[in-house]
């Protein structure tokens, strides 16, 4: 057994004559039952004419590119390895297709069923995480044609939305820029656990640099981050409700007996501030409560959510109390979070707060504290915010990435395009959906300064583009990796 998958979260290692040890499908439920029941009737039909053992190539490819715009990331490519490489039908599965089928089928067809694997399947694909354009293929598939059939639905359901979300993730990085801390908090909206899953994984491929989904963290070592919801800050009442009051410092050296004291300490002297006691005067109690709870808790990454009752008059100067008092016992908090309102106009006005702290305390690095914003953000209100101008350091999205809100599919499509040698071609009256017949190659082409211009297919039988002269011709480079003249094959289970 011998595949690798470029550019993906996990990479599958090779070596000459030796077996690389592939896990199986991320989600249990990606079996051999997962595709259209047509999927089974044809491979029927191909082993009842005997054609079930042909040659064929099909090509894996996309129409058009999403969300109106002019690429898209290719991804998935890491989960259909892992499916073909783990493809065998289960008695259980076999008695169930037996089922479905009519009672007409000959008995002999559940014996070919049973002995299926894809040992006679190759892949060559371009490589995971590249940059890709409509009808080029991303995927080549050759095999014994029944085989083959039977992996299509699950191919492009594996590839269509991971291509889909990890694009939407990296049209949100490009738009938020590369110094901003992109946070994918999208998990509570997907479309059901796997879309969750799938939206974690994609997302980081395409640019985003943390998750809140724990599962994604454990199976893909994706970096988690979160803090805490408005239900935590409105469960308090008041500070004496917190029974342990205790801090150690953050060396260890001494123990501050009354921390709530300290953080009251601070507030005051905020209040008693000659520009900050403008502010706000009386903040909300409860609020400072949970505040001065999660610092005593996570006193080294203290983050607090600071929209639930009055951003300005309340949840920033209950925050930076909170702040200042762990800063006295050596610990740095993180910053806060925005989640409703106006967040350019909160986000100016916070960082003001912090900066005049760090000038009239003389608190090191306070004007930097980090500022978080989400509340349902998408490529729009990103570029809204830039244009206003903004103190954003990081964005949580959520429902707009993970879903593909602006749009629900990429429409990957399977087209055989050649059987035994023979190119097989797709007509239609719609023009976009006739396929390019014939086993191909793909190939990139660079100019002198080392930006890509165009994408070519060739037959497979056909000469490479050549270089004659610098001025010309184009250099070719390996699509994805800066040295490439076509496809890397990726997979061929022996």
């Amino acid at each position: 057994m011998a595949a690798a998958v470029a550019n993906g979260l996990k990479k599958e290692q090779t070596r000459p004559n030796k077996c690389a040890v592939i896990s199986g499908p991320t989600n249990p439920m990606v079996t051999p039952l997962l595709t259209d029941l047509y999927q089974f009737t044809m491979a029927y039909s191909y082993w009842k004419a005997g054609k079930h053992d042909e040659r064929a190539v099909f090509d894996l490819y996309f129409r058009k590119n999403p969300f109106g715009g002019e690429y898209t990331i290719f991804a998935g490519l890491e989960e259909c390895i892992k499916f073909i490489a783990h493809f065998k039908l289960t008695e259980d599965e076999i008695a169930f297709i037996r089922s479905s089928l009519p009672p007409t089928c000959e008995g002999a067809f559940y014996g070919y069923l049973r002995g299926i694997n894809c040992s006679d399947v190759e892949i060559y694909s371009i490589p995971e995480g590249s940059v890709v354009f409509p009808k080029v293929p991303l995927m080549r598939i050759e095999g014994p044609i029944a085989v083959v059939q039977l992996l299509e639905t699950a191919f492009v359901n594996l590839i269509n939305y991971a291509s889909l979300v990890t694009t939407n993730a990296a049209r949100h990085r490009f738009v938020a820029g590369k110094s901003k801390l992109l946070l994918e908090f999208g998990l509570r909206r997907a479309q059901g656990p796997d879309g969750g899953i799938s939206a974690s994984k994609y997302c980081y491929m395409g640019g985003f640099d943390a998750t809140s989904n724990v599962a994604a963290g454990k199976l893909f070592g994706i970096p988690l981050r979160g803090t805490h919801s408005h239900a935590f800050v409105s469960s308090f009442l008041s500070p004496d409700e917190i029974t342990d009051k205790s801090l150690k410092h953050h060396d260890g050296s001494s123990v501050c007996k009354d921390f709530v004291s300290l953080v009251k300490t601070w507030l005051n002297k905020l209040k008693g501030s000659r520009i900050l006691g403008g502010i706000f005067s009386e903040t909300n109690q409860s609020e400072l409560a949970a505040f001065t709870s999660y610092g005593l808790a996570f006193p080294g990454s203290f983050l607090a959510l600071v929209d639930t009752y009055d951003v300005m008059r309340s949840g920033v100067p209950n925050f930076c109390a909170v702040a200042l008092a762990l800063n006295d016992l050596g610990y740095r908090a993180v910053g806060i979070r925005l989640d409703s309102g106006d967040l350019a106009y909160q986000s100016c006005e916070a960082r003001k707060f912090f900066q005049t702290i760090e000038k009239e305390f003389g608190v090191s690095g306070f004007g930097k504290m980090s500022i978080t914003a989400s509340n349902d953000l998408n490529e729009e209100t990103l570029d809204a915010l830039n244009k206003q101008g903004h103190e954003v350091d990081s964005f949580g999205i959520g429902t707009h990435l993970v879903t593909c809100y602006a749009q629900p599919s990429l429409g990957v499509v399977f087209k055989l395009v050649e059987i035994n040698n023979q190119p097989r071609i797709k007509l239609s009256e719609d023009v976009t959906k006739v396929s390019i017949p014939c086993k191909k190659r793909c190939f990139r082409l660079y100019g002198k300064e080392g930006y890509p211009l165009v994408d070519i297919m060739a037959g497979e039988n056909e000469p490479p583009p050549k270089i004659k002269n610098e001025k010309t011709y184009l250099p070719l480079r390996r699509l994805g990796n800066d040295v490439l003249n076509n496809w890397s094959k990726c997979g061929r289970i022996t």
